[in-house]
């Protein structure tokens, strides 16, 4: 049976977990669809805020949390990348800029705000208002809280999307990767890359030496989550292929995949995605992935049912 927005199990509020001094990760339960984390960095007067909340009940409590920590402005809020989970709230955070990737504004403009289609359980998604970026970056920028330097960068090619941006605080040893990573639940490429994400991880994310990584959802964690998701990326890239060999389409290989070790993580049914993309990567075509399409598949693996969301 379909849930209302109101019938949705209380998962709790979102915890801040101070990963440094003065940087705080919100993690918020159980980091499954739409139901992201964000962060912050405190100064003396103002506050650099990492990413937004799906809704704007959940992007209001973290606002709160972060005035109960210090009550001074938001000089700037960091996107990751552009999906709705960091980014539907952006007008809430009543930051005096936001600041993303290019692409991430680009993508933010064309998606717009959202809507119960169908795909998901039905959303209270509040009264949002669409707020991109409004400065733009192509590789890198640097940015200041107090003597303390944030480094924010694209990571260069497809992966998790097409704008994902690192926020690595060197002094501190903290590294907010968006949803490069996800901590418990499966990872999810249908707008990016599996190849990409595999190169990625490898090549550009685990060489920082980050003491503590604040995933996209999930708890904050150490560098083997690292490792951990591109076995999974890699696992995927191999059913693709041999799926993709005999000829099978992403969701035939889907349900006949052994998730194995990966089974028991979060939105299982994000493995029918990842293969349509892994599919779209072997074939190294012009045109994308059919994202509905893809979507629909995922909903026929999850048995016709909507997939499960309590944002």
């Amino acid at each position: 049976m379909r849930v209302s927005p109101h019938d949705h199990p209380d998962l709790g509020p979102g915890a801040l977990v101070e990963v440094a001094e003065r940087v705080f990760a919100y993690v918020q339960p159980d980091g499954s669809w739409w139901i992201n984390n964000a962060g912050f960095v405190v100064g003396e007067s103002s506050i650099v805020c990492i990413d937004a909340c799906s809704t704007e009940r959940r992007t209001r409590a973290f606002r709160e949390q972060m005035r109960a920590t210090r009550d001074v402005p938001v000089s700037s809020l960091l996107n990751t990348h552009h999906h709705g989970d960091h980014t539907f709230g952006n007008s809430f955070i009543d930051a005096a800029t936001i600041i993303g990737h290019e692409n991430c504004r680009t993508e933010v403009t064309n998606a717009g705000l959202p809507s119960n289609v169908g795909i998901w359980d039905p959303v209270d998604w509040g009264d949002l208002e669409l707020a991109p970026p409004n400065i733009t970056f192509a590789d890198r920028l640097s940015l200041w809280s107090d003597e303390s330097v944030i480094e924010m960068s694209y990571v260069g090619q497809p992966a998790h999307t097409t704008n994902d941006s690192l926020v690595w605080l060197p002094e501190e040893k903290v590294l907010f990767c968006g949803d490069l990573l996800f901590n418990g639940g499966t990872p999810f490429l249908l707008m990016g890359s599996v190849v990409g994400a595999i190169d990625v991880l490898t090549n550009v994310v685990a060489p920082i030496p980050a003491e503590t990584i604040v995933s996209g959802h999930g708890a904050p964690c150490g560098a083997e989550l690292i490792s951990t998701t591109i076995r999974y990326l890699e696992f995927v890239l191999a059913t693709a292929r041999a799926g993709h060999a005999a000829g099978l389409t992403p969701l035939e290989v889907a349900r006949d995949a052994d998730l194995g070790e990966y089974a028991g993580w979060l939105d299982h049914e994000r493995i029918v995605g990842n293969l349509h993309r892994a599919y779209h990567d072997l074939d190294d075509e012009a045109a994308d992935v059919d994202l509905f399409g893809a979507l629909g598949d995922m909903i026929s693996y999850n048995g016709g049912k909507p997939l499960s969301c309590y944002a």
